[in-house]
């Protein structure tokens, strides 16, 4: 008991000096180990480490932030946000409701939260400030919504679960579409709700497009139609496998930037650069997850943890919603990627007991997820947003995120009490 208490505490302490969390996670794992079974277990380290990289998945996961990355040198998050207004101004919070659906669709060809709130809140937030939009609901709207790019596929945190817990990511990213759109749509309409009860927070737009001008926007997403198409029409059309998909999007991404004329030597190394930077950093924290998860298995914390909560006899209701809430309060001190590759081998043998399926935890887990990245002090859209608006303070942006993360709460919340709604799509398939 005092031996893994004493793991936790460095794991703490090493976080909150700001070590990088799978040094954190690495180091804490190999003294659990060390103290659990002497330099013997220590020594299988490296191969788990290196077993849980070597995965044909996770291919998918770098070469689709290699297309989000693409993507974000080109045009098409402003493309996509013209064609929104002009189909949707005429409503109260117009814009703020075009840019949901922006982030919605960009979310659709991109798959990476930070991607889509770099793009789309770089045109948006400024559109809106200079028609009188208050800066929360400006900047409430394109952090949340961005988040969606979690959930749509093709979805990064996906992929992540896919390859820890052994669910189909084919699965995975169909059972993630009804949930994504329900999401938008509850953040469109509290929007609109909040926009009509106070005016003064989006001023009706003088915008007016004729269905003629409409419809020829329509021509300018072409970029976004033919990524959608190629990566999920590949996938559910039984084409390709998630991992072949995402080179399709990938190579389709690099072919959209040579037609926009975004790509030169100098960026393509740099959009490289970033995306080596962000998947190193991806896979250090899964193999350091894993050690820890080794010790974790060690000491049989997801065992005792099953036995302990099944045993007080409440309402499987009851354990889930424990369960989401510390996700939750989690989410605000650890990164998304992170808290994936931790906590799923300790809660999932948990949600199996209770009868649940693997396919709809990874579903309200990346659900849950969407909070994390809105919410201080590690919401890393939070910051995107700032880095891309400078003229917007921190606590403004922490200030309109927030009413919109007690809508993705509710959200939530109705696809744990109601498990049909996320696997009704992937049991048609």
């Amino acid at each position: 008991m005092l031996e893994s208490a004493a793991v936790v505490f460095l794991l703490l302490l090493l976080i909150g000096a700001g070590m990088p969390i799978f040094l954190a996670l690495g180091l804490s794992g190999l003294l659990g180990l060390f103290m659990e079974g002497g330099i013997t277990t220590i020594s299988f380290a490296p191969s788990s480490f290196f077993g849980q990289l070597n995965s044909f998945e996770l291919i998918a996961l770098l070469l689709f932030i290699l297309m989000g990355d693409l993507l974000s040198t080109t045009p098409v998050g402003e493309n996509l946000f013209n064609v929104a207004v002009r189909w949707l101004s005429w409503l109260r919070g117009g814009l703020a409701i075009a840019t949901v659906g922006t982030s919605t669709l960009f979310g659709a060809v991109s798959g990476v939260s930070i991607a889509g709130v770099a793009a789309v809140g770089s045109i948006a937030v400024p559109q809106m400030l200079d028609r009188g939009y208050s800066k929360s609901l400006a900047s409430g709207s394109v952090v949340a919504s961005g988040a969606l790019a979690m959930l749509i596929p093709p979805s990064v945190p996906f992929i992540i679960y896919g390859a820890i817990s052994g669910v189909s990511i084919s699965a995975l990213f169909i059972g993630g579409i009804v949930p994504g759109v329900v999401l938008a749509m509850a953040l469109s309409l509290y929007i609109y709700i909040r926009a009509t009860a106070r005016p003064e927070e989006a001023p009706r737009s003088d915008l007016s497009f004729s269905w003629a001008e409409r419809f020829r926007s329509l021509l300018s997403i072409w970029h976004a139609a033919l990524l959608v198409l190629a990566i999920l029409g590949s996938i559910y059309a039984g084409i390709a496998t998630p991992s072949e998909a995402s080179a399709i999007g990938a190579a389709c991404a690099f072919l959209i930037a040579l037609y926009y004329r975004r790509i030169t030597f100098q960026s393509l190394l740099r959009t490289l650069k970033s995306t080596s930077s962000v998947c190193g950093s991806i896979l250090l924290i899964i193999g350091c997850s894993k050690i820890f998860g080794d010790y974790l298995n060690l000491i049989e914390v997801p065992q005792k943890l099953t036995s302990a909560l099944t045993a007080t006899n409440l309402p499987s209701w009851s354990i889930l919603l424990i369960v989401m809430l510390l996700l939750i309060l989690l989410g605000m001190l650890i990164d998304a990627v992170s808290l994936i590759v931790v906590t799923t081998p300790i809660l999932l043998p948990l949600i199996e007991s209770l009868g649940y399926s693997p396919l709809w935890f990874g579903i309200v887990l990346v659900l849950n997820l969407e909070m994390a990245v809105v919410t201080p002090p590690v919401g890393l859209n939070l910051y995107v947003l700032r880095g891309v608006c400078p003229n917007l303070k921190i606590e403004e942006i922490i200030k309109g995120a927030l009413p919109f993360v007690a809508v993705q709460f509710l959200v939530l919340m109705l696809f744990v009490l109601v498990p049909e709604m996320g696997l009704w799509l992937p049991s048609l398939m």
